[in-house]
């Protein structure tokens, strides 16, 4: 019996109006098979975790080229425990430096992705460890 595909949040959090990497992550999850919800540029932390929940979400994946990556992560990892929902993976990339990349792993977000980063690298990570995520959790066949 089939699985339902992935459901992954592609989101712009903010200000920060450079939406092309996020497509181009969207894109490449698509055609991968993975459902993808995008949201669209400057969405807040609280509407990228209230469309997950609606969406049933097996993930979410964040671009921030804005600088505001410490805060943005933080309030969507938050925003996810106040709503239960801490089973929803997330991920994400973009500018982000070294030092933050650890803080933030420690904080909860699962993995990020730098600039260079390949898409079979990013779909991999996605389809196997979002997928994994999902499968302990007992997911409901289609």
């Amino acid at each position: 019996m089939q699985s339902s595909p992935l459901r992954v949040v592609v989101a712009k959090p903010g200000l920060d109006g450079h939406d092309r990497g996020a497509k181009v992550v969207a894109r490449a999850l698509r055609d991968a098979g993975v459902e993808v919800i995008y949201t669209g540029l400057h969405q807040t932390p609280a509407q990228i975790v209230a469309t997950a929940v609606q969406e049933d979400a097996d993930g979410i994946g964040l671009s921030v080229l804005s600088g505001a990556h410490m805060t943005a992560f933080a309030e969507v990892m938050k925003l996810l425990r106040h709503e239960d929902a801490s089973n929803i993976v997330v991920f994400g990339g973009g500018i982000i430096p070294l030092d933050d990349v650890e803080n933030l792993l420690e904080g909860g977000v699962a993995a990020l992705f730098t600039p260079g980063t390949s898409m079979a690298t990013v779909v991999d990570w996605v389809t196997t460890h979002v997928g994994a995520s999902r499968e302990s959790l007992g997911s409901v066949p289609s």
